[in-house]
């Protein structure tokens, strides 16, 4: 076997590992049910730094820390992807809390084209004919969902547009997926330490101590935020991309598929309507790229 192949073996299943995370985070958040979702990314954030600083210690990455801090443009995009991820994992407990599981992924399914079209805008890539053709068919999908579902449409397209544009941030910004992470979050511990301690002396109480089960799922949280982010970071780097292409849509499946039998959500022709023609046009989309990755292969002239 050689390294090659290991360090391929090794990016599948840190991919696999972080959309099977990412896809049962509904069943981690039936911990936290009673939590109030702003105060659960509060939270959130603020346990996840604790473990940012460690990955940092264990990979030796606090120079990069620094020198990412005295860069003021890097700072601002962050500071503006910090507010967009906020925004996303407020709305996402929300949805969970609140049933709107379909809704959540939804959101996630309409994402990949949120960021194809941010990637047309914004990088000037361009997208093939069948591409195209795959966009307009999820579009159609789209349609069918908001003619049927109005009253949950906005949390799918709040959620995939506020991940979108931060990954549009962080993918031109000038720093590495854990560096980001951990000043991302340091940017929001203020606001989420003066939150926290308004709700402590306020009288409503806070809930972190209350029960032991919820507490301990409270801390978790940080490192359920971090760890699948790091692995995806691991993966993108040696992985093709139609591979995480395709494997950006097992999260919100498994999500879909938990609204469906653990939630008991009930599924409206509509939402049926919708997810059939995006799943087709994932396939026709995958189906292009590995088309094109084909054809490039077999007109590299070997040395």
């Amino acid at each position: 076997m050689t390294e090659e192949s290991v360090s391929q073996r090794r990016a599948l299943l840190c991919a696999l590992a972080t959309h099977a995370i990412w896809g049962g985070l509904p069943l981690y958040l039936i911990l936290v049910d009673e939590v109030p979702p702003l105060e659960f990314v509060a939270w959130r954030t603020l346990f996840t730094l604790p473990v940012c600083l460690l990955f940092l210690w264990r990979f030796g990455q606090f120079a990069e820390v620094r020198r990412t801090v005295k860069d003021r443009r890097t700072l601002r995009t962050l500071l503006a992807s910090s507010c967009m991820i906020a925004i996303n994992w407020f709305l996402y407990v929300w949805a969970i809390q609140t049933h709107h599981v379909y809704a959540a992924s939804l959101g996630y399914y309409i994402l990949p084209l949120v960021m194809m079209v941010l990637g047309m805008l914004f990088l000037g890539e361009r997208l093939s004919r069948w591409q195209q053709a795959a966009v307009v068919m999820a579009a159609i999908g789209v349609a069918a969902l908001a003619a049927g579902a109005l009253t949950t449409l906005w949390v799918s397209l709040t959620l995939a547009i506020t991940f979108g544009i931060y990954g549009l941030l962080r993918k031109t910004v000038n720093a590495g997926p854990l560096v980001g992470l951990t000043i991302e979050g340091t940017i929001l511990l203020p606001l989420v330490a003066g939150y926290l301690t308004w709700e402590g002396v306020s009288g409503n109480g806070i809930t972190l101590g209350r029960e032991l089960v919820e507490s301990l799922a409270i801390v978790f949280s940080g490192a359920l935020t971090a760890i699948p982010l790091i692995l995806f970071a691991t993966a993108t780097r040696a992985l093709p991309y139609t591979v995480i292409g395709f494997l950006q849509f097992l999260s919100p499946t498994a999500i879909f598929i938990l609204g469906l039998t653990v939630f008991g959500e009930d599924l409206k022709p509509a939402q049926l309507i919708c997810f059939v023609l995006i799943w087709l046009a994932i396939a026709l989309f995958t189906w292009d790229m590995w088309r094109g990755a084909r054809r490039t292969a077999k007109n590299v002239v070997p040395t």
